[in-house]
Protein backbone atom coordinates (compact mmCIF):
# COMPACT_ATOMS: atom_id res chain seq x y z
CA UNK A 1 0.00 0.00 0.00
CA UNK A 2 1.45 3.36 -1.01
CA UNK A 3 2.49 5.53 1.58
CA UNK A 4 0.96 9.13 1.24
CA UNK A 5 2.20 12.08 3.31
CA UNK A 6 -0.58 13.88 5.41
CA UNK A 7 -2.03 17.33 3.90
CA UNK A 8 0.05 20.40 4.81
CA UNK A 9 -2.11 22.88 6.70
CA UNK A 10 -1.08 26.51 5.26
CA UNK A 11 -1.96 29.50 7.31
CA UNK A 12 -5.04 32.02 5.45
CA UNK A 13 -1.66 34.36 4.72
CA UNK A 14 -0.09 32.19 2.85
CA UNK A 15 -0.43 33.22 -0.87
CA UNK A 16 -2.52 31.05 -3.35
CA UNK A 17 0.12 31.81 -6.23
CA UNK A 18 2.50 29.64 -3.88
CA UNK A 19 2.61 25.93 -3.80
CA UNK A 20 2.89 23.97 -0.45
CA UNK A 21 6.33 23.73 1.06
CA UNK A 22 7.40 20.37 0.07
CA UNK A 23 5.20 19.80 -3.06
CA UNK A 24 6.81 19.43 -6.27
CA UNK A 25 7.81 22.42 -7.76
CA UNK A 26 6.94 24.91 -4.61
CA UNK A 27 10.35 26.78 -5.24
CA UNK A 28 9.64 27.61 -8.33
CA UNK A 29 6.33 29.17 -7.43
CA UNK A 30 7.39 30.82 -4.85
CA UNK A 31 10.59 32.29 -6.58
CA UNK A 32 7.35 33.33 -9.21
CA UNK A 33 5.47 35.07 -7.15
CA UNK A 34 8.25 36.85 -5.07
CA UNK A 35 9.78 38.12 -8.27
CA UNK A 36 5.89 39.59 -9.44
CA UNK A 37 6.16 41.83 -5.88
CA UNK A 38 9.50 43.35 -7.08
CA UNK A 39 9.65 46.16 -9.89
CA UNK A 40 10.49 44.66 -13.08
CA UNK A 41 13.92 45.62 -13.26
CA UNK A 42 14.84 43.23 -10.57
CA UNK A 43 14.37 40.40 -12.87
CA UNK A 44 18.13 41.11 -14.51
CA UNK A 45 19.55 40.75 -11.01
CA UNK A 46 21.10 37.43 -10.71
CA UNK A 47 22.03 37.26 -7.57
CA UNK A 48 18.71 37.58 -6.58
CA UNK A 49 17.19 35.29 -8.86
CA UNK A 50 19.29 32.26 -8.32
CA UNK A 51 19.27 32.90 -4.67
CA UNK A 52 15.42 32.39 -3.42
CA UNK A 53 16.27 33.54 -0.01
CA UNK A 54 17.56 36.84 -0.66
CA UNK A 55 14.27 37.22 -3.63
CA UNK A 56 12.70 37.26 -0.38
CA UNK A 57 14.20 39.29 1.96
CA UNK A 58 14.10 41.94 -0.97
CA UNK A 59 10.67 41.03 -1.63
CA UNK A 60 10.62 42.05 2.38
CA UNK A 61 12.39 45.20 2.37
CA UNK A 62 10.84 46.41 -0.45
CA UNK A 63 7.07 46.20 1.02
CA UNK A 64 8.25 47.84 4.16
CA UNK A 65 9.40 50.62 1.74
CA UNK A 66 6.24 50.81 0.17
CA UNK A 67 4.11 50.61 3.31
CA UNK A 68 6.09 53.07 4.86
CA UNK A 69 5.10 55.21 1.71
CA UNK A 70 1.56 54.46 1.77
CA UNK A 71 1.26 55.30 5.41
CA UNK A 72 2.89 58.99 4.99
CA UNK A 73 0.43 59.57 2.01
CA UNK A 74 -2.49 58.46 4.20
CA UNK A 75 -1.71 60.73 7.24
CA UNK A 76 -0.17 63.88 4.75
CA UNK A 77 -3.69 63.75 2.64
CA UNK A 78 -5.76 65.79 4.10
CA UNK A 79 -2.98 68.36 4.91
CA UNK A 80 -1.56 68.30 1.44
CA UNK A 81 -4.10 67.47 -1.12
CA UNK A 82 -6.29 70.93 -0.57
CA UNK A 83 -3.36 73.00 -1.00
CA UNK A 84 -3.14 70.82 -4.94
CA UNK A 85 -6.62 71.43 -6.00
CA UNK A 86 -7.77 68.29 -4.91
CA UNK A 87 -11.33 68.48 -4.32
CA UNK A 88 -12.73 67.06 -0.90
CA UNK A 89 -14.66 63.78 -2.44
CA UNK A 90 -11.10 63.41 -4.42
CA UNK A 91 -9.43 63.67 -1.24
CA UNK A 92 -12.06 61.38 0.33
CA UNK A 93 -11.85 58.50 -1.91
CA UNK A 94 -7.79 58.86 -1.69
CA UNK A 95 -7.81 57.97 1.58
CA UNK A 96 -10.05 54.92 1.16
CA UNK A 97 -7.70 54.21 -1.80
CA UNK A 98 -4.37 54.38 1.03
CA UNK A 99 -5.96 52.29 3.89
CA UNK A 100 -7.36 49.59 1.16
CA UNK A 101 -3.57 49.22 -0.36
CA UNK A 102 -1.89 49.83 3.00
CA UNK A 103 -4.00 46.60 4.04
CA UNK A 104 -2.82 44.46 1.37
CA UNK A 105 0.53 45.42 1.53
CA UNK A 106 0.68 43.88 5.39
CA UNK A 107 -1.68 40.87 3.83
CA UNK A 108 1.43 40.62 1.10
CA UNK A 109 3.93 41.24 3.94
CA UNK A 110 2.64 38.24 6.21
CA UNK A 111 2.70 35.73 3.67
CA UNK A 112 5.69 37.02 2.20
CA UNK A 113 7.16 36.16 6.01
CA UNK A 114 5.88 33.13 5.45
CA UNK A 115 7.43 32.03 2.28
CA UNK A 116 10.70 33.09 3.50
CA UNK A 117 10.45 31.25 6.64
CA UNK A 118 9.41 27.99 4.35
CA UNK A 119 11.91 29.06 2.31
CA UNK A 120 14.78 29.26 5.01
CA UNK A 121 13.39 25.78 6.65
CA UNK A 122 13.86 24.17 3.35
CA UNK A 123 17.24 25.23 2.32
CA UNK A 124 19.48 22.22 1.78
CA UNK A 125 21.76 21.88 4.83
CA UNK A 126 25.08 23.33 2.49
CA UNK A 127 22.96 26.67 2.23
CA UNK A 128 22.30 27.33 5.62
CA UNK A 129 24.51 28.71 8.52
CA UNK A 130 26.68 26.46 10.84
Amino acid sequence: MPQTTPPVTLSPDWPCQVKSPGAHDWERTASRWLRDLLPARYAGYSTLTRHNVLLARHAQLQLHHEMRAVRVALQTSRAELPTMGVVEAVIENTIRMYAIELEQLNRLARGVRLVTDALVAHAPASQRRR
